[in-house]
């Protein structure tokens, strides 16, 4: 019976499921398929694939999986680290509900009713004079004097937000009137607080004596904690932006572990969590999916074509000679500097710092020869210029753009050129290195898929990739 129920269900999941293709004896399904086809087919997507097209890229991008996986990367310890964050992050979400949250910011609204008690809360402005801990009996005499004469010139009529601005010292608050946010008990030193509770709105202490001077307090409104009801809202708006549901369902792993008795770790438990998801949601499977194997497909890359392109000197400068018209200008170029310096025996004294040596080491010979500390000889601009990037290469070497003239500077008023015009070709790889790297990158890419493509079986299911998105 169970062997017949069995199959039953895994033909019926081949029916509405069905393989478009397998890929080193894997099979990708349509649902997969579809998955990544609609995402990067979408709407303002410039270069758009039919499915044969798409097909035949996706059987690529399974072969570098199936490639990093027989390299092992999963196993990395970089690419499980990353791998693990991320799905976490998909994950954890759902394990949180909207009851856990509501109950937390329950709990956090009677924590805060306990602590306000019958007391409430209060909503006090202050005019503050500073009184230094270390100050002599003649400094506390004049300090309290004044606090006496400003809380006399509050009674005589002197509107409190003005004069607070005027000679309050605690400047955070001086600004707005010395006004402070709601405040409950607690919350700050005894001295200010007994004060400022003994008034209702609208009255005004006399000067009080707390840690570091003298306050003046005035009660601006009082009241007791709103129900639970009408602060609800806010309290989880606030909880959901300080990442409650995370902290939640960190929580929940953690005592999941914890009563496993040893049998279970966390990433063990977020994995089975992960591949529960996937059975009932098939965006969140293939998401998760997405990154595991974009993770893998990123390093194979990097170590197959990225980084060996790019650092392979050697390869680079044999790749460049053997292409080097491909890479050929349609108008020519300046390889050299165009410097600036302030006196004349210099522009010769350059020209010979460098001449015969390698154009890679001109910027140092420069400025180790002629700034070598903060007095500033010469300023270079050094490159492969094309006509329009230099107004000075462009006059004296292109022999254009004299009807906008060169820009002096004061400090460096002696403009020059030194180096060679290269009419159609770049002198070495490194006068183009980006373009060499790009070109390199792309011929590595190709035999790499080549490679590939002979050494990872694939197998397409046309009649089934006819009803991607048709059924």
């Amino acid at each position: 019976m169970c062997v017949a129920l069995c199959f039953g269900i895994l033909s019926v999941k081949a029916q509405t499921d069905p393989v478009v293709m397998t890929v080193n004896g894997v099979d990708v399904t349509r649902s997969e398929f579809e998955y990544s086809f609609n995402k990067n087919n979408g709407d303002g997507v410039i270069d758009k694939k039919n499915v044969t097209e798409y097909a035949d890229l996706y059987a690529v991008y399974k072969m570098k999986v199936a490639a990093a996986l027989d390299a092992k990367l999963d196993t990395l310890s970089s690419f499980q680290n990353e791998f693990a964050l991320y799905r976490d992050q998909q994950v954890l979400p759902t394990m949180t509900t909207d009851a856990q949250v509501l109950a937390e910011a329950r709990n956090a609204y009677d924590r805060t009713k306990e602590i306000v008690g019958t007391r409430g809360l209060i909503r006090p402005a202050y005019i503050f004079l500073r009184l230094s801990t270390k100050a002599t009996p003649e400094q506390q005499t004049l300090v309290s004097q004044r606090a006496d004469s400003v809380w006399q010139a509050l009674q005589n009529g002197a509107d409190f937000a003005e004069l607070c601005k005027k000679v309050s010292q605690d400047f955070r608050t001086a600004a707005r009137g010395g006004e402070l946010s709601w405040m409950g008990p607690n919350q700050a030193f005894p001295e200010f607080e007994e004060a400022a509770y003994a008034l209702q709105p609208g009255e005004m202490s006399r000067p009080v004596l707390g840690p570091d001077g003298y306050y003046i307090i005035l009660m601006k409104e009082r009241k007791q904690l709103e129900p639970f009801e009408e602060l609800k809202d806010q309290i989880v708006q606030s909880f959901e932006q300080q990442g409650i549901r995370d902290a939640i369902a960190r929580e929940t792993v953690r005592q999941m572990v914890a009563n496993s008795n040893g049998t279970l770790t966390e990433q063990e438990y977020m994995s089975r969590r992960a591949d529960s998801l996937g059975a009932v949601d098939s965006d969140m499977k293939y998401l998760i999916q997405e990154y595991h194997d974009g993770l893998l497909v990123y390093e194979v890359s990097n170590r197959q074509v990225w980084e060996k392109a790019s650092k392979d000197e050697a390869a680079l400068d044999a790749w460049f000679r053997t292409h080097k018209k491909d890479f050929a200008w349609s108008e020519p170029r300046f390889k050299g500097i165009a410097y600036h310096v302030k006196d004349k025996a210099d522009v010769k004294a350059v020209k010979r710092s460098v001449k015969g040596l390698p154009f890679s080491q001109w910027a140092d010979v420069l400025r180790k020869t002629f700034n070598p500390d903060s007095i500033i000889r010469i300023r270079v601009e050094q490159g492969v210029f094309k006509p329009g990037d230099s107004r000075l290469v462009d006059q004296k070497i292109f022999k254009t753009g004299f009807d906008k003239p060169i820009e002096v500077n004061k400090d460096y008023p002696i403009d020059a050129v030194y180096g060679k015009k290269l009419k159609k070709y770049p002198e070495d790889y490194t006068d183009v290195r980006a373009q060499v790297v790009a070109a390199y990158q792309d011929a590595l890419e190709k035999e790499w898929v080549a490679t590939l493509r002979q050494r990872y079986p694939v197998k397409f299911y046309e009649e089934n990739l006819k009803t991607v998105n048709q059924h």
